[in-house]
């Protein structure tokens, strides 16, 4: 009773302070400019010494409607209020940049599918001297591909944890999204905290690790070990997690807000000129750090006690227990390590796209076809679903427009599935 009271104490510290924290934080990550009290739309507009470029007009339409044009004011900063959510176009006028400056990418003076919910929408331009012509197809192709990597690498972290729980204890968790949004929030409240001194965004990130660890923690101790001592079946437990979603969910819009925003650090980068590809370094250091996580990973299942004792769990718990290894301690292991690898997918994903309250709720449909293409309950299969999973979807952004890029995802999973039901990596199992 004495430890369970402590991890309710935990939990109820955690959720006093991260709100003091944020209103900290929030104040901190808006723009120069006094932002409108509904939805509006803007940024900082830096050059690539990141110095403020002022008196550069924005435009901001709907279906082909202007709805007003801004101006960057002295310190770069522009904040332009929209009627209501919804999809905006919002374009800068190159005749307004200095002298000597430019788009790093001409074809994106125009953003077409620029998404605002309520509150605060960042919106970025990148200068640099601009060029001339248009990127080639093969060019395009490639960028398109190194972008699928990325993005297909953040969803093989955030995933395995998915995998391997439902792997070890059978348990499909539909609040695993909240355990990535869990460490993007967490990184941004301590890198953007006066109160802390402005953590580094790598030191915040790494605390945000070890927080989703602490959170991985919590929900198997506090929640699922009781629930399977009263032996609990897995449909109510399903539901358990359901429910716990939507919680977490409302909690982190409660105390986060509505807005996207982005962490401090490395929010505008110029484009490296590596030949036919120009990524940022952030996307370099961010597929870096998914693929060496993921090959420790494979590792530690593949050549360690640690890993045979998960992969003799996952074939029989009964047997496993039979055989001296703690059961409970493997299952405890698995969701400390799944609540890490969420929040470091979390924070991966925040330092190359955006932070919402509820990133991860839109990541975990990826995560579950993630985990399906490759073979659901493995720990290789998320990896490989993952990375097919990011590179369709990038790469289907040639043709087609990006809103539909998912739904494509989507669809070469049904291929797959209608043909190998067990994914591609999954062990075919007979049934009666």
């Amino acid at each position: 009773m004495v430890r369970r009271g402590a991890l309710f104490g935990a939990a109820i510290m955690l959720l006093v302070l991260v709100p003091a924290l944020s209103s900290h934080a929030l104040d901190a990550a808006r723009p120069a400019q006094e932002r409108p009290d509904g939805p509006s739309v803007g940024g900082i507009l830096r050059d690539p010494e990141r110095n403020p470029v002022p008196d550069v007009d924005l435009l901001v339409a709907r279906d082909g409607e202007e709805i007003g044009v801004a101006t960057t004011a002295a310190d770069g900063s522009w904040v332009l209020e929209v009627p209501e959510p919804g999809s905006y176009q919002v374009a800068i006028d190159v005749d307004t940049l200095p002298e000597g400056l430019g788009l790093r990418d001409p074809e994106r003076q125009t953003l077409d599918d620029v998404r605002v919910r309520e509150g605060f929408k960042p919106v970025n331009f990148l200068l640099g001297e601009g060029t001339s012509s248009a990127p080639t197809r093969v060019e395009r192709l490639l960028n398109l591909a190194v972008a699928g990597l990325r993005i297909g690498l953040i969803i093989a972290v955030a995933a395995v944890g998915l995998s391997l729980v439902f792997g070890i204890t059978g348990l499909t968790n539909f609040a695993h999204g909240e355990l990535v949004t869990f460490g993007a929030l967490i990184a941004y409240l301590l890198s953007t905290s006066p109160v802390l001194g402005d953590v580094p965004l790598v030191v915040a990130g790494a605390l945000a690790v070890v927080a989703g660890a602490g959170f991985g923690y919590l929900h198997e101790r506090a929640m699922f070990r009781p629930l399977r001592r009263r032996r609990t079946g897995n449909v109510a437990l399903i539901v358990v997690t359901i429910g716990l979603s939507i919680f977490l969910r409302n909690l982190y819009l409660v105390i986060f807000g509505g807005g996207q925003r982005q962490y401090d650090e490395f929010t505008i980068q110029v484009g490296l000129d590596l030949g036919p590809i120009s990524p940022r370094a952030k996307d370099l250091v961010v597929i870096g750090i998914a693929a060496f996580v993921l090959v420790v990973v494979a590792v530690l299942l593949q050549r360690t006690r640690l890993g045979t004792g998960m992969r003799a769990v996952a074939d029989s718990s009964e047997l496993a227990s039979a055989s001296g290894i703690d059961v409970n301690g493997i299952i405890l292991i698995t969701w400390v390590s799944a609540g890490a690898l969420a929040a470091l997918g979390g924070v991966l994903y925040g330092v190359s796209e955006q932070i919402e309250s509820d990133l991860g709720f839109q990541l975990l449909l990826l995560m579950f076809a993630a985990v399906v293409l490759g073979g659901i309950g493995t720990a290789y299969g998320p990896m490989l679903g993952g990375l097919l999973i990011g590179l369709v979807s990038s790469l289907s952004t040639y043709w087609i427009d990006t809103k539909y890029k998912t739904g494509v995802a989507l669809a070469v999973l049904i291929l797959v599935v209608l043909v190998r039901p067990q994914g591609i990596l999954g062990k075919r199992e007979r049934i009666g």
